[in-house]
């Protein structure tokens, strides 16, 4: 990244709460030149949001931290693609357990790739389909946070969550502007699935006239 788009960063980030020192800084950059890399080889951004990987994946992923419960705990990104939103939460909240889960063989390498290379501990990449680890039990009601951005629709993560989540672990979905309809669907399902609708917000992202909703739900307590 060149000292403009560090800039944008650093500085939207400290509007989110978060400060990123040169270390931070300096994994951030290497993530940035190695998703450009690999970008040639599979498609993990669009080629539109290859030019604006600074905003539209590194700082957009980082308005969800302010609302993770635990900072410290474990949360499972589901679907994680490119290693959006979990990689840049794991850099900049060092405190985190992370899991990125994702299907697809190549970008799982990649993920693996880029963990290794960060030098990020605590950090452990799953491949495979949400329906195959929900057949088993290893995973079962491990985590703190489940997080997804825009992987699946609401309903899918609501079942989902309440296979992977502690009682009390918090669902946060991060979704488009509108995704009224989604949510209406999720009414339907709550009690049967053992959630609880906790919180809606609209987040602006940092040095950008673009919005999205977090969608915050909790697992019961039982």
């Amino acid at each position: 990244m060149d000292e403009n788009m560090i800039t944008t960063l650093s500085e939207g980030a400290a509007t989110i709460g978060i400060h990123l020192g040169p270390a931070e800084l300096d994994r951030f950059t290497t993530y940035h030149r190695e998703i450009l890399l690999w970008n040639r080889r599979i498609n993990l951004v669009s080629e539109r949001s290859a030019q604006e990987i600074v905003i539209r994946h590194f700082l957009d992923s980082l308005t969800a931290a302010p609302f993770l419960d635990r900072p410290d705990g474990d949360v499972i990104d589901l679907g994680s693609g490119g290693g959006f939103p979990g990689i840049p939460l794991r850099i900049a909240l060092p405190g985190l357990h992370l899991s990125l889960v994702e299907t697809s063989r190549k970008k799982s390498s990649f993920l693996s790739h880029v963990v290794r290379i960060l030098r990020l501990d605590r950090v452990q990449v799953i491949r495979g389909r949400v329906e195959e680890l929900t057949a088993g039990e290893a995973l079962a009601g491990r985590f703190d946070t489940l997080i997804s951005r825009a992987a699946f629709k609401l309903p899918d993560l609501i079942r989902t969550s309440s296979f992977f989540l502690k009682p009390g672990g918090q669902l946060i979905a991060m979704k488009g502007q509108d995704p009224h309809e989604e949510m209406e669907e999720t009414e339907q399902i709550l009690d049967a699935a053992g959630m609880l609708f906790t919180a809606c917000r609209t987040i602006r992202l940092p040095g950008a006239d673009l919005s999205r909703k977090i969608i915050i739900y909790n697992r019961v307590s039982r």
